[in-house]
């Protein structure tokens, strides 16, 4: 309300009061009736947030297994640090009450848990607590064949050797990151209760940089036995290059990174001394290697005891992929080796300076079938047999932000094709 006085207009502002009624503001201007006090109605403040953190406090010989649990009561767990052992990832819920750890703890080891939780009036809590592992009785040991930083074939399988048996085999895989720098879909395939390797559904795309995390430690592998370190390894994937050798066609053709590169006649195992079918890899090589027949003795007629250039193995019983200058006039017509593929020297040196350790080399047309363990022989199984010997029977899809386990039916089919993206199925099968 404004009033003016005389010529010269003075504005005068009333005072206004305030006044909560039924929950309301009201603005009222006082003329010459009185006014009450003002009221005001009032909640009280939240109470503050609780925490509980479990395992418990001072808790002894916790089993790695265990997850660390933290929970909000009147509030949200907006804070969770953790320190002793590897680091450790964790999930909040949905509605921010409950934070749980992903993942086995490291055995033998003290963790300390610190936790804050917030209210719906913004005041914290904070809230620690101390557990410790246990120290099992017996652990197991991880071997990762591949080295640091070293280079292989495409058809090279991520190889994992357990000094003692492992009877939880899916938990094992479930603790096993796979990065690729390439897309690429696989699985992990158990030979036996100690050996389980990675293969790609297809060869790895050529030149793929490959990083393994095993994050054992924790990990029941058996009843009472537990991993006790993590295994981590970084190799790469070279050329892409890969043998084909008939048996009945006396021909040995080479792709590299998908073409056709040389075409060599050859000469294979004679009657008696076939070369088996299958799709091995490539396990050595020497220049020269020392070769004498096992099945004939020393002085016996058919003895012989040679170094020969330019060797290449890919059977553990002793087939190599070689120079054969002695069997020069019979290469490209006729099979006279004692098992081996008998190349003219200046091939056998060619592909012996190309070759990468795992790269595949396919042996078709022969009588007699391929041995499983005779060599590195994962591609003797199709993608179902792969999946039949995982523990998770899981597919898993890796990149280069590392891998996931998916449901086999759910990957894209394969548009890959013989001989240069997989081999044939049932490679391995006599002619």
């Amino acid at each position: 309300m404004a009033v003016f006085s005389g010529g010269r207009g003075v504005m005068k502002k009333w005072p206004a009061i305030v006044v909560a009624v039924s929950g309301l503001l009201v603005a009222g201007c006082s003329g010459g009736s009185n006014v009450g006090s003002p009221t005001t109605s009032t909640s009280p403040p939240p109470a503050p947030a609780k925490l509980d953190i479990t395992p418990a406090a001072n808790g002894q010989a916790v089993t790695p297994d265990t997850p660390i649990t933290v929970k909000a009561d009147g509030g949200k767990v907006t804070d969770v640090e953790i320190s002793g052992g590897e680091h450790v990832n964790g999930h909040l819920s949905a509605d921010g009450k409950t934070w749980t750890s992903i993942g086995t703890l490291n055995v033998s080891q003290k963790y300390t848990v610190s936790a804050t939780a917030t209210n719906a009036a913004g005041k914290t809590t904070t809230s620690s607590s101390s557990f410790t592992t246990l120290t099992p009785n017996s652990v197991v040991h991880t071997h990762i064949y591949e080295g640091e930083n070293e280079t292989y074939g495409v058809g090279m399988p991520i190889m994992l050797t357990f000094d003692k048996p492992v009877k939880n085999k899916a938990a094992v895989e479930q603790a096993l990151q796979v990065t690729s720098s390439n897309p690429v879909v696989g699985a992990w395939s158990w030979a036996d209760d100690t050996h389980l390797d990675f293969r790609p559904r297809e060869y790895w795309p050529a030149n793929t940089k490959v990083s393994f995390d095993g994050h054992l430690n924790g990990v029941q592998v058996s009843p009472g036995v537990y991993g006790a370190a993590e295994l981590t390894q970084t190799f790469s994937i070279g050329d892409s290059l890969i043998v084909v050798a008939g048996t009945q066609t006396h021909r040995m053709q080479v792709y590299k990174n998908g073409a056709l590169q040389y075409d060599w006649a050859i000469s294979t195992g004679k009657p008696g001394h076939d070369t088996p079918n299958g799709t091995y890899l490539t396990i050595d090589k020497g220049n020269p290697v020392e070769m004498k027949p096992s099945d004939i003795a020393p002085g016996a007629p058919g003895y012989y005891d040679l170094k020969v250039p330019w060797s290449v193995r890919f059977t553990w019983s002793g087939d190599y992929l070689h120079d054969a200058y002695w069997s020069v006039g019979q290469q490209g017509s006729e099979d006279v080796s004692h098992g081996c593929v008998n190349m003219a020297p200046e091939a056998a040196q060619t592909y012996y300076q190309e070759e990468l350790m795992g790269d595949p080399v396919t042996i078709t047309g022969s009588p007699l079938a391929g041995t499983a363990g005779d060599g590195w022989t994962d591609w003797f199984d199709s993608w179902p047999t792969m999946l039949g010997k995982s523990g998770t029977h899981m597919a898993v899809q890796a990149g280069p932000t590392g891998s996931s386990f998916v449901n086999p039916t759910s990957v894209a089919a394969s548009n890959a094709t013989a001989p240069t993206g997989l081999p044939a199925e049932n490679n391995a099968a006599a002619s």
